[in-house]
């Protein structure tokens, strides 16, 4: 009888060990709604006017939001968008229009009057696309 007990202790603690192993060095990455994020990003695309400012400017806060989103809710750390970016700089294809793209929003919510050119938004805005499929939300 103790060496059974042994047997089975041993078991339990080997068991034990190798569900703390997995949970740790391979952490559940969250599930996202992919077609929730495709219709958000389709509703954006269609509602900018690139000859419009105002649309234009909408446009792209309305999509680094969106991306914001997507950082918390595939499980990237931080208490700010940029350091949320940051903890998932090994993500990005082309790390430096996404982070050109968020700068951009950042002139649009804190400096008046921001000229974007057509050509500017349109990068920014498919930098914020392609950054959405590179953290697997769309």
């Amino acid at each position: 009888m103790d060496s059974t007990l042994l047997v089975l202790a041993v078991a339990v603690v080997v068991v034990s060990v190798l569900v703390f192993a997995v949970i740790h060095f391979f952490p559940q990455t969250p599930m996202v709604d992919k077609q929730r994020y495709q219709s958000r990003w389709l509703d954006i695309e269609s509602s900018v006017v690139y000859d419009n400012r105002d649309s234009v400017h909408m446009a792209i806060l309305s999509a680094d939001k969106l991306l914001d989103q997507a950082l918390k809710d595939t499980g990237s750390k931080g208490a700010t968008m940029g350091e949320r970016m940051k903890d998932r700089q090994g993500a990005w294809s082309n790390a430096n229009a996404v982070w050109a793209a968020h700068k951009l929003r950042n002139q649009i919510a804190h400096e008046d009057n921001v000229q974007i050119s057509q050509d500017t938004a349109r990068r920014a805005l498919a930098s914020f696309k392609q950054a959405m499929k590179d953290v697997g939300a769309m």
